[in-house]
């Protein structure tokens, strides 16, 4: 979960959270943890200094430590430690995880099509332009002073569908470390905990919180 979460916040070019000057400015109330460049730190708390160097030497390092355990799954089945039902259904569970991550690297690296973006911000910015006309003749017919009613009628419904499609963009990109992201960050720490308090772990870590009332 460390790794992946760290892969996921890495920054992509078509990604705005640390490129537009207001993300930029935004970015300032909140704290996303994977930004800080201390992943190496993070893993050396449950992996030994050898597999985390062969891991940190690795692109996707979610993959190879899963591959790391997968393999010491094996050692310990050979070792006779392990029944070999129960090594089958771990690496059901190593598969399962596999998939998982797969499907967030999918969202991550495959952008949504340009093309399906840029046809609807333009009809959008389209229809937005010609709502004002489209309701003059309505309210004319309620009477002379109604008819200045169109004016924040039409604003009003502007900005409705303008900010829906703003929505939509920065929904296209849930990893990216924005302030409407999925906090991946806090769904990841909530698991760590839980994990360390069924083997009564000492050292706990503390829950991520919400920052200005931003969880990341």
């Amino acid at each position: 979960l460390t790794a992946l979460r760290y892969q996921l916040r890495e920054q992509r070019a078509w990604e705005t959270a640390r490129m537009k000057p207001s993300n930029i400015r935004y970015a300032k109330l909140y704290t996303i943890e994977e930004w800080d460049g201390k992943l190496e730190e993070r893993l050396r708390a449950y992996v030994s200094e050898e597999d985390g160097n062969y891991i940190l030497s690795k692109k996707n390092r979610a993959t190879h430590l899963l591959g790391l355990q997968s393999a010491q799954l094996k050692t310990l089945k050979v070792q006779g430690l392990v029944e070999p039902l129960d090594y089958v259904e771990m690496e059901k569970l190593l598969v399962d995880m596999y998939d998982l991550q797969g499907r967030c690297e999918r969202i991550k690296n495959f952008p949504y099509p340009r093309q399906f973006a840029t046809i609807s911000q333009m009809l959008t910015r389209l229809f937005v332009s010609l709502v004002p006309f489209g309701v003059l003749n309505e309210f004319h017919k309620l009477g002379e002073w109604q008819l200045w009613l169109a004016v924040p009628f039409a604003a009003t419904v502007g900005w409705i569908f303008l900010t829906l499609e703003r929505v939509g963009e920065y929904t296209e990109n849930p990893f990216e470390g924005g302030a409407n992201d999925v906090p991946i960050t806090s769904i990841s720490r909530t698991i760590e905990i839980d994990l360390l308090e069924m083997i009564d772990e000492a050292n706990i870590p503390p829950a991520v919180g919400p920052v200005n009332k931003i969880l990341s």
